[in-house]
């Protein structure tokens, strides 16, 4: 009864805060950075295709998750991946946006009532960084990142979280780390921008953070009553994996802002980091006598996609086969030596997209090139003979693991004295998908 109290009383304010509103503000209204719109309908279409493309990894990554799990949650573990379409959507509208690109307050989080409920955000206007495309585009195609990220997080507390408990976490990471992440690296007057910060499609924003809360979680709830547990459905991780990478190419290629030739670069980086992780993964799985499996060729191929990321817009081909390789071996090496009896990571998050995330970040400041990018400037790679970059990179890898981890704790903790994270024992051994849904396969 108090839940359904609750979510009325959200509704209504949401509702009374829509009507109190003027829905169509003038130019006046408009945020420092936004821009007269020139509209290149090429690169507006090509953003369109984008963002949806963004958007499917998110139920690819249901997909991804739930064939990992035991039978009993895979509904539940879907489920956390499409709910996050749902309330990071509004809540993106309502809120969302404007920490991330409005107006900075000291470098560190935008100020939201320029852009409160969409406001400001027209389809005749532009994004500084993006002149060629409607600003509500651009607006849409980061609300798709921002819908993935705390989805990202669900696989390490996976089969053992209860549902209304997440979406109150999912709530507040959004605000208080997703948002000033964000800020800070993407937008113009963001600290990490300004200290030359490379991320070209969300090493720290999205991996990083997803990552760090990942492990967060995963010391928080506590290990799971039973660990191991077949996968429910091999091919549903092989449905996902497909998903993903496909939707990968919104994801990096989009981030270019237009249909250049900056999106092929990320498109072909893209492409051949996801390939050859999923090549190094499998092969090192043989060296180290295991079998070639499905789930080891999945989780490689997603590891790259994950390492290229930041990197997509900045590096050569070569350089993103090299890539690929290191975060492959390098995650490799955490899932096999990760203290699984002690921090009960459920599908490895942390070491494949935080791990991941951190190798791609540092490998950006190693091979960046401004032949490939000019935004690049002076201070190229450590391959190139100067170690600027590395090392900003390198800080803000610093900055953001402190930051990820510490506040998503604390998120935890304050949710828990909310409401309980964990289900209880019966409800665990009886599986999300009943306890939770009433639902089953």
């Amino acid at each position: 009864m108090r839940k359904i109290i609750l979510s009325v009383i959200l509704i209504a304010i949401l509702v009374l805060s829509i009507f109190s509103m003027n829905l169509f503000p003038d130019s006046a209204t408009l945020g420092a950075h936004v821009v007269k719109l020139k509209i290149d309908t090429g690169d507006t279409a090509w953003m369109i295709v984008a963002t949806a493309f963004v958007l499917l990894m998110t139920p690819g990554l249901g997909f991804f998750y739930g064939g990992m799990v035991g039978k009993k949650n895979v509904i539940s573990t879907v489920l956390q991946s499409f709910i996050a379409m749902i309330i990071v959507t509004v809540l993106w509208v309502v809120i969302g946006f404007g920490l991330c690109f409005g107006p900075s307050i000291n470098g560190l989080i935008g100020d939201p009532s320029t852009n409160l409920f969409f406001q400001g955000v027209s389809a005749n206007t532009a994004w500084e960084l993006a002149p060629t495309i409607p600003f509500i585009l651009f607006a849409l195609f980061q609300a798709k990142f921002a819908i993935i990220t705390p989805a990202l997080i669900t696989g390490a507390f996976a089969e053992r979280v209860r549902f209304w408990a997440y979406l109150l976490f999912m709530v507040l990471f959004i605000i208080f780390i997703y948002a000033p992440l964000c800020h800070m690296t993407w937008h113009p007057d963001g600290m990490f921008f300004k200290m030359g910060v490379l991320d070209f499609a969300g090493g720290t924003v999205v991996h990083m953070s997803a990552g760090w809360a990942a492990l967060a979680g995963a010391m928080f709830l506590g290990k799971r009553k039973i660990q191991q547990v077949s996968p429910a459905r091999i091919t549903y991780v092989l449905l996902g994996t497909g998903l993903l990478w496909f939707g990968w190419f919104g994801f990096n290629a989009g981030s270019a802002v237009g249909a250049g030739s900056l999106a092929a670069q990320a498109l072909g980086t893209t492409t051949v980091a996801a390939a050859a992780a999923a090549m190094g993964w499998v092969f090192l799985d043989k060296i180290l006598g295991h079998k070639l499996s499905a789930m080891g060729a999945c989780i490689g191929a997603v590891v790259g996609l994950v390492a290229i990321t930041p990197a997509a817009g900045f590096v050569s081909i070569p350089h993103a086969i090299a890539i690929g390789l290191i975060a492959s071996f390098v995650s490799n090496y955490m899932v096999s030596k990760f203290p699984k009896g002690k921090i009960d990571d459920a599908l490895d998050v942390f070491a494949c997209h935080g791990v991941g995330g951190m190798v791609g970040m540092l490998l950006t400041g190693v091979f960046a090139s401004k032949s490939v990018n000019p935004i690049v400037g002076d201070n190229e790679g450590l391959i190139f003979g100067d170690a600027t970059l590395f090392l900003t990179q390198l800080k803000a890898l610093i900055v953001v693991s402190i930051f990820a981890f510490t506040v998503s704790y604390l998120l935890f903790f304050i949710v828990n004295k909310i409401t309980p994270l964990r289900v209880s024992e019966d409800k665990e051994e009886l599986g999300l998908d009943i306890s939770q849904h009433g639902e089953y396969l």
